[in-house]
């Protein structure tokens, strides 16, 4: 009963802010001490029972007394700091304003003309306690460092260290250095659980991360210099607790083992708590990285980045202890892979949600701290990190709320790519069991990429075409290094090279070409550099040679380039994925599907050209790698990024059937590509990099009239049909060919076993052109994905965040809010 008074009490509180025409004077404590007195309130009460409008409602007719209201609770939490919250009622107090301001502060923030309130000078916020205006710190500052306080408060957020009657300890003087919340990178000692501790470092958490989340109510910027200044503040030297609560955040992330001793069910007997906090620090470690402040080593000239230096990127950077970083990857490792965890119970396991957050923070480390990338590279650990991104690419590739997880997913292997020892490593046996609908193959890790690859790009959904061309890259990237390929994933690369050679295809966009570049491109490396184990591959190639000799003698005759463009107009002008039931599935896949209804999905800035995402680097004799100058090579990719390709559900064994079901779909995504191009050609590279996923959307269809699109001609295809690079595998042909089919007469061969024999022993030595240098396309930080990243990741901070809901209905213009 006591409950529902107390409840009742706080709700009048509210009511009276609300309905008070006459500020509240900041001296009226009774009135005041309604907001935090309680015992009984939790943060789910708090929202509840202060609705978003009657919030809005006091900001605009009683704006002196929201301001009160702040600055109280504030106070509160700055006392709190200072006295190290000796009683229960104090901790009780501080957790209450906490619950406040998460609730109050999103408004403040979609009101542009609040957003300066908390940087303004309040007096009784001084400076070392000095209340004259010339000392007075910033309401965000004081609040900030009382946050930081707080996260090392003896016996309410860590475990103190001193027992007896003079137990309290002057939080001015304590060592948070001594107080880390766990064992790991730089410190040994791994303090008692304490589920009440991990309750409050979560509620100070998302009170930290609702401060840091200004971001979200600003618009998408390509000036990268604007930094966020509670980020900015939080991270710099006026934060005493900068490093062990940067050693704290990571060491509780990695330290995590949500699964335990492994007794089934235990996650449905028993609360984690632990979990709540392991999510909640995560989230905020992203966002403490996202600026990297005067951080030098960027090497794009167009990522600008200025300000005073980010304490916690640094911390980052200086990480180089080899069982610091063997830590860290085997803890990212071990939370990325428990959902791909299968048990014999069903269920009995407790699976993670925050795998996004953790490939974001894996983008991060590998990005700023170079030696642990390396280290990462140096073992096959690296495949533990590859395959559960493999699960989730293979995974979301149907979901259209789940774009934003694909791109993360191939941007980390499209970084990893870029290193020769990711290839080399690749060649490793694939031998564990994890649920994906793929084909059965027994072979490398190399041939999981590619036969989930293949996946993504034939069944995956229409949203995914602007990442064709990374998946090439990625491909083209490993492809010297791969010993062995499996007759399954050889077919899928023929499979896909067959699908975008189709001349109507190749004629339907100016980009389109550039996916057979890549692809021959991976054949070259492979044939040049690794041709004795890949029998597999050689006879692929000999089976689909027909390919080949059509892209060879492709027309460039006008008549020739009209007759393939009647061919897409006859195909069927939309073939929609999701109900494409009329042929035979291949094997294991699932129909592309509509995300649940009423699922929330955060819209995506548009991703850079491939151009802009990497540049090229080729590896000398000694391994070593040097840049190569850009040119307008015809398969370097344009900033015209979104490739119109996609391919259908189904793939049978018959290559025409491939190539007839195949091209079918791909005509389904020919208007957008042109409509991309249209815009292309009126706007600069950056403004389109800045178009939200609605903004294309609304401009696709509100173009969709329009006839003035891109035309083929025969100049512009001898342009780039001369180059193809078609000598190596031409010459191959001319050798083996003729070989393959003596021996199918003289022995009256029909099993292929024989032939893959024959192959297997063969050699081209000295009959191939001279080998051509192995050419890597390494990632380059940008300006535009650095906005890609803020969006994609605040837009995960938004989604995770529901209980309670911090940011729902509020006014965020970083991105989107779709239901699907």
């Amino acid at each position: 009963m006591g409950s529902t008074d107390s409840k009742l009490n706080f709700r009048k509180a509210v009511i009276q802010l609300t309905t008070k025409t006459q500020p509240v004077e900041a001296t009226d404590d009774a009135f005041w001490d309604q907001f935090w007195a309680d015992t009984t309130t939790t943060v789910q009460d708090v929202f509840a029972l202060v609705p978003a409008a009657e919030i809005r409602a006091v900001r605009e007719e009683s704006p002196s007394n929201l301001a009160t209201l702040c600055y109280k609770a504030v106070e509160k939490l700055v006392q709190g700091a200072e006295s190290g919250c000796p009683t229960e009622r104090e901790k009780q107090v501080i957790l209450n304003c906490t619950r406040i301001l998460t609730r109050i502060l999103p408004y403040i923030f979609e009101d542009q003309d609040w957003r300066g309130f908390f940087w303004s000078t309040v007096p009784g916020a001084g400076r070392a306690g000095l209340d004259d205006d010339d000392g007075a710190r910033p309401l965000a500052e004081s609040l900030l460092l009382a946050i930081a306080d707080l996260l090392f408060c003896p016996d309410f957020t860590v475990h103190s260290h001193k027992r007896g009657p003079d137990s309290v300890e002057n939080m001015q003087s304590i060592d948070s250095c001594e107080y880390i919340w766990e064992a790991g990178v730089g410190f040994a000692q791994s303090p008692p659980l304490n589920y009440i501790h991990d309750l409050n470092r979560t509620e100070l958490l998302r009170l930290l991360l609702t401060c840091f989340s200004e971001a979200m109510y600003l618009p998408p910027s390509s000036d990268n210099s604007v930094l966020n200044p509670w980020v900015t503040f939080f991270c710099s030297t006026e934060n005493r607790h900068a490093l062990p609560l940067f050693t704290s955040l990571l060491n509780v992330v990695c330290a995590y083992d949500p699964v335990g001793y492994g007794i089934p069910y235990n996650h449905l007997l028993f609360s984690d708590y632990r979990e709540q906090l392991v999510e909640q620090a995560v989230q905020v470690l992203i966002v403490t990285l996202e600026h990297d402040g005067g951080v030098p080593h960027r090497p794009s000239d167009d990522y600008v980045s200025t300000g005073p230096e980010n304490l916690f990127v640094n911390y980052l950077s200086r990480i180089h202890r080899e069982e610091d970083f063997d830590f860290v990857l085997k803890g990212l490792a071990r939370l990325l892979t428990n959902p791909l965890t299968q048990t014999y119970l069903p269920n009995s396991t407790k699976k993670i949600q925050f795998h996004q957050e953790l490939l974001v923070l894996f983008w991060k480390l590998c990005d700023f701290n170079k030696k642990f990338l390396f280290f990462v590279l140096k073992s096959s650990d690296v495949l533990d990190i590859l395959v559960p991104i493999l699960y989730y690419l293979n995974d979301a590739r149907a979901d259209q709320s789940r774009v934003g997880l694909m791109h993360i997913g191939v941007f980390i292997l499209l970084l990893l790519s870029g290193e020769r020892n990711f290839g080399v490593r690749l060649n490793k046996p694939y031998s564990i069991h994890v649920p994906m609908d793929i084909p059965v193959f027994t072979g490398t890790h190399a041939d999981l990429l590619i036969v989930v690859f293949h996946k993504i790009i034939t069944t995956g959904h229409q949203r995914l075409q602007p990442l064709f061309d990374c998946l090439l890259t990625i491909v083209v990237n490993v492809s010297p290094y791969l010993k062995s390929l499996s007759m399954v994933a050889a077919n899928k690369l023929l499979h896909l090279l067959e699908a975008f050679s189709t001349s109507w295809f190749l004629f339907s966009a100016a980009q389109n070409h550039h996916l057979v570049f890549f692809l021959l491109e991976a054949f070259n490396n492979i044939i040049q550099y690794q041709f004795d184990g890949n029998c597999n591959l050689v006879y692929a190639i000999i089976r689909k040679r027909n390919v080949f000799h059509q892209l060879a003698n492709l027309p460039s005759d006008p008549a020739s380039i009209q007759k393939a463009l009647q061919r897409k107009r006859k195909s069927p002008d939309v073939i929609s994925r999701t109900s494409s039931q009329e042929t035979v599935s291949m094997e294991g896949s699932h129909p592309a599907v509509p995300a649940e209804p009423g699922t929330l999905k955060a819209s995506l800035v548009a991703m850079p050209g491939i151009d802009k995402l990497t540049e090229k680097s080729q590896v000398s004799e000694d391994g070593t790698m040097v840049s190569v100058p850009k040119t307008d090579s015809p398969h370097t990719v344009s900033p015209d990024q979104s490739v119109a390709a996609g391919t259908s559900d189904t793939e049978s064994n018959s290559g025409r059937d491939n190539e007839v079901s195949v091209c079918a779909h791909l005509c389904a995504y020919v208007c957008l590509k042109a409509y991309v191009m249209l815009v292309k050609s009126i706007s600069s590279c950056y403004q389109d990099v800045f178009y939200t996923e609605a903004e294309m959307e609304r401009r696709r269809l509100s173009s969709a009239s329009s006839t003035s699109f891109w035309a083929p001609t025969p100049e512009w295809v001898l342009s780039w049909k001369c180059k193809l690079p078609l000598q190596t595998i031409m010459r191959l042909l001319q050798v083996l060919v003729p070989q393959v089919e003596k021996i199918c007469i003289d022995k009256g061969l029909t099993d292929e076993s024989e032939i893959l024999k024959f192959l297997q022993h063969g050699t081209l030595v000295g009959l191939l052109p001279v080998p051509h240098p192995i050419l890597i396309r390494k990632y380059q930080a940008n300006a535009g994905t650095a906005m890609w990243f803020r969006t994609y990741m605040w837009g995960v901070v938004y989604l995770r965040n529901v209980d309670p809901p911090i940011w729902y209905d509020t006014d965020v213009r970083l991105f989107e809010i779709q239901r699907m």
